[in-house]
C-alpha cells in the first residue's frame, strides 16, 4: 500500500539517521573502500597514482564537501542539491541538475550488482566471464539472478527506512575497512617496507607520463572521490542536519583518504607489477603476495560486502531525487507515493531498482568519463547556486559557512571546476580520448532541455 506524499520539502519523512550512520552512508556513497583504485597504480605507476590520491582530496573533494556543508546545513531539505539549484537559479536549472544526476546515476547504480557478481566469481569460477567478456546464456542468467538478489535485498533494507540503511552501512564500513587496515599494518610492518614504498613513489614520479594518460587517470581518481553532494538528497531524514552534515562530511573525507593511502602504500612496498595492480587481479592478489592466501580471501570476501553496501547506500540518495522532482511536478506523480507501512518512497525505490535490474543483465564496465562529465556539469550548477544564494540571500541562516569569505568561495569553486575541465578536454583529445563519451554527454544534456520544455507545455 502506498499513499501520496504531501507537498513540502521533506516534512512527510521522519528524521531517523544520526551522526555515525550518516558518516557511514557518506563513506559508501563516495568510496566503499579502496576497491577500484588499483588500476591507477597499474596504468600510471606508483608515484603518479599516489600524487593523485593525495592531491585530489585537497583540490576536488574538500571544496565540494565544504560547499555541501554550507548548503545542506542552510537548506536541509529532501532533494538536496536539486532544491538548492532550483531556489538559486530557477526551475530550468534545477530540473537540469536533477536530470543530469538521474542520467549518470542510472549507469552508476547498475555497476555495483555487476561488481558483486564479478567478486563472487573469485569464489565461484562458474560465474566468471571469459577474457573477452562473453559467457554462455546459462552463465549470464546465473549472473543476472545473483545481481537481482543483491538489488532485492537492498530494496528491502531501504524500504524499511534510513535508520536501517545507516546502521547497515556503519556495520559494513567496519567490515570493509578492517581487512584493509590489517593489510596496511602487515604490509608496512615488514622490514624495509616504508623505504621501499617511498622509493617506488619517487621512482614513479621521475618517469614522464603522457598528458592524456594522466588526465584520463584523473577521471578514475575523481570517480573514486565523487558523490559528496549526493548525500544531501535525504537531508530531511537526518537528525540535527545543520550540525551533523559538516562534521560527518569532514570525518568521512579523512576516513576515505586514509582508506586509499594506507593500503596503496603497503601494496607498492611489495610490488608495482601492473599485472597485479589492475581490476582483474587487484587487491586480493596484492594482499596474497603481502600476507598469504588467507588475507587475499578475506579481502575478496569484503569486496562482496563493499559492492552490496555501495548499492544499498547509493539507492538511498538515488531514490530521493525522483521522489523530490515528482513531488514538484517534473516527474510522474506516482514516484512521489510513500509506503503506508514504513513511510518510505516505495515507488521511487522500485523504479531505481527496476532500472538497475534491467541494466545488470549486461556485463559492462564503468563509463567513468561519462559519469564524471555529467557529475561535473551538475556540480558547476551547485557551486553557482552557492554563489547566487550568498548574493540573493545574504541573511539566510547558515549554521556552517564555507570559510574565507568571497575569496574562499571562489577558490573552492575554481579548484574542482578546473579538475573537471581537464577531464573534459582529455575526453575529446589525445591518445586516450573517447569522443563518443563526450557526444553521449551532449545527448543527455540536450534531452534534459527538451524534456523540461515538454513538461512545461504539458497541461
Amino acid at each position: 500500500m502506498t499513499e501520496q506524499a504531501p507537498r513540502g520539502h521533506g516534512a512527510d519523512l521522519s528524521k531517523q539517521m544520526g551522526y555515525l550512520p550518516l558518516v557511514a552512508v557518506i563513506f559508501f556513497t563516495v568510496s566503499g573502500g579502496a576497491y577500484g583504485i588499483e588500476s591507477l597504480v597499474g596504468s600510471l605507476d606508483a608515484g603518479w597514482a599516489m600524487a593523485l590520491i593525495v592531491l585530489t582530496p585537497l583540490f576536488w573533494a574538500l571544496p565540494i564537501a565544504l560547499m555541501v556543508s554550507e548548503l545542506a546545513s542552510a537548506l536541509p531539505e529532501e532533494g538536496g542539491y536539486y532544491v538548492w539549484v532550483r531556489q538559486a537559479l530557477g526551475d530550468f536549472w534545477g530540473f537540469q541538475d536533477g536530470w543530469w544526476t538521474i542520467c549518470y546515476t542510472t549507469v552508476d547504480m547498475a555497476i555495483y550488482p555487476v561488481l558483486f557478481v564479478d567478486y563472487l566469481a573469485y569464489f565461484c569460477p562458474s560465474l566468471a566471464l571469459s577474457s573477452t567478456g562473453s559467457a554462455s546464456s546459462k552463465v549470464l542468467l546465473g549472473r543476472w539472478l545473483v545481481a537481482l538478489a543483491v538489488i532485492a535485498s537492498a530494496y528491502l533494507a531501504n524500504w524499511r527506512g534510513v535508520r536501517v540503511v545507516g546502521v547497515s552501512a556503519a556495520v559494513t564500513a567496519v567490515l570493509v575497512l578492517a581487512p584493509f587496515g590489517l593489510f596496511a599494518l602487515l604490509g608496512l610492518h615488514r622490514p624495509g617496507a616504508l623505504p621501499a614504498a617511498f622509493s617506488a613513489v619517487r621512482t614513479g614520479l621521475a618517469r614522464r607520463n603522457r598528458g592524456s594518460l594522466l588526465a584520463l587517470g584523473m577521471s578514475t581518481v575523481l570517480w573514486n572521490y565523487c558523490g559528496w553532494d549526493n548525500v544531501s538528497t535525504f537531508a530531511a531524514e537526518v537528525k540535527q542536519a545543520a550540525r551533523n552534515y559538516p562534521r560527518a562530511l569532514i570525518l568521512a573525507l579523512v576516513l576515505i583518504v586514509i582508506g586509499y593511502v594506507a593500503p596503496v602504500m603497503a601494496g607498492i612496498s611489495a610490488t608495482t607489477d601492473p599485472a597485479l595492480w589492475n581490476e582483474s587481479a587487484g587487491w586480493p592478489s596484492v594482499a596474497r603476495l603481502v600476507a598469504g592466501p588467507w588475507l587475499g580471501m578475506l579481502v575478496a570476501a569484503m569486496a562482496l560486502v563493499s559492492a552490496w553496501s555501495l548499492f544499498n547506500s547509493q539507492l538511498l540518495y538515488a531514490s530521493r531525487l525522483p521522489y523530490a522532482m515528482a513531488r514538484d511536478g517534473w516527474l510522474p506523480s506516482l514516484l512521489a507515493r510513500l509506503s503506508s507501512t514504513t513511510g518510505m518512497p516505495a515507488v521511487a525505490l522500485a523504479a531505481v531498482c527496476s532500472t538497475s535490474a534491467m541494466l545488470a543483465v549486461f556485463p559492462f564496465t564503468k563509463l567513468v568519463v561519462v559519469d564524471i562529465l555529467l557529475y561535473s556539469a551538475g556540480l558547476l550548477l551547485e557551486f553557482l547556486a552557492l554563489i547566487a544564494l550568498r548574493v540573493q540571500r545574504p541573511d539566510m541562516d547558515r549554521p556552517f559557512r564555507l570559510p574565507g569569505g568571497w575569496p574562499g568561495v571562489l577558490l573552492a569553486t575554481l579548484c574542482p571546476v578546473s579538475f573537471a575541465a581537464v577531464v573534459a578536454v582529455a575526453s575529446v583529445t589525445g591518445d586516450g580520448g573517447n569522443r563518443w563519451q563526450a557526444a553521449l554527454v551532449g545527448v543527455f544534456i540536450l534531452a534534459g532541455a527538451l524534456l523540461y520544455r515538454w513538461r512545461r507545455q504539458s497541461p
